[in-house]
């Protein structure tokens, strides 16, 4: 397949949960006009004639269904590393992945993070159910001191824009003069960003002495948001980009709300970012 061409890759086992990552594709591909890929990856010992019958059953299923034919790979490897080499051996513009929740996610959200969702250039949406809507109405933005906060910035701008979301920016409360001065830093630099690209968003504050990943998810489950958008931190001492506790935490989230990662990179990655924000 051509590498300019714009491309949504949902890794899929063929289990119900990889059915509702086809789902949420087509809701992301209907509106920005982008082609969806399959990716099943195949064990060491598995069938490869018994797989390339399931994806293929699966993108017929699928354009019945929406009316969306998507394309099929079908790549020898695992999970931990073979869709952030297929994601960016296309230039995808999104990875979109199905899991269980806490349980499934044990061995992706541990110490094998960094090799699903950091590898792949492009951000990254988890999710543990069939979208609710057809649009995303709210998007929930965490704000902490981390200076890679500012990064994701532009994508909360671009969901925006092309879905007419609302952001609902959540600050978490300090008293560490450290941290204060860096959620100021990157409340300022969010807010100033919003303002000048005329993006609708509200502030919040969360409550003090309380785990701010819980805070985010409940605030998320209240707002009945569509999504949460974090990023991955640098390690300290590492040269790559981990998931931390918070965020792993975020990401199993018992509400079951869609959470689109972001990794920090020098430059700014595919044409998502690019498109007016």
């Amino acid at each position: 397949m051509e590498s300019k061409k714009q491309i949504i890759l949902v890794p899929t086992d063929f289990t119900p949960v990889a059915g509702y990552a086809i789902a949420h594709a087509v809701k992301f591909s209907k509106i920005l006009n982008k082609e969806i890929t399959l990716l099943h990856i195949l064990r060491k010992d598995d069938d490869l004639h018994a797989a390339e019958q399931k994806v293929k059953a699966q993108a017929d299923e699928t354009f019945k269904t929406y009316k969306i034919q998507p394309h099929t790979i079908i790549r020898e490897g695992t999970i931990f590393s073979t869709i952030g080499e297929v994601s960016n051996e296309l230039n995808a513009e999104l990875v979109i992945m199905g899991t269980h929740g806490m349980h499934g996610l044990q061995k992706i959200t541990g110490s094998w993070a960094l090799k699903v969702t950091v590898t792949s250039k492009a951000p990254v949406i988890i999710v543990q159910e069939a979208p609710k809507r057809d649009t995303i109405e709210r998007l929930v933005f965490p704000v902490d001191f981390k200076k890679e906060n500012k990064e994701k910035i532009g994508w909360g701008c671009f969901i925006a824009r092309v879905f007419n979301s609302k952001i609902l920016v959540l600050k978490p409360t300090f008293k560490d003069k450290g941290f204060i001065m860096g959620i100021l830093t990157n409340m300022r630099f969010t807010e100033k960003y919003f303002k000048n690209k005329e993006v609708d968003y509200e502030i919040f504050t969360a409550e003090p002495k309380k785990n701010f990943a819980d805070q985010t998810i409940e605030f998320a489950r209240k707002t009945e948001a569509d999504m949460i958008l974090i990023m991955t931190t640098k390690a300290i001492n590492y040269t790559d980009y981990i998931i931390g506790a918070s965020e792993q935490h975020i990401i199993a989230n018992e509400a079951k709300i869609p959470v689109m990662c972001v990794n920090p990179r020098p430059t700014i990655v595919g044409s998502f970012s690019a498109s007016g924000c």
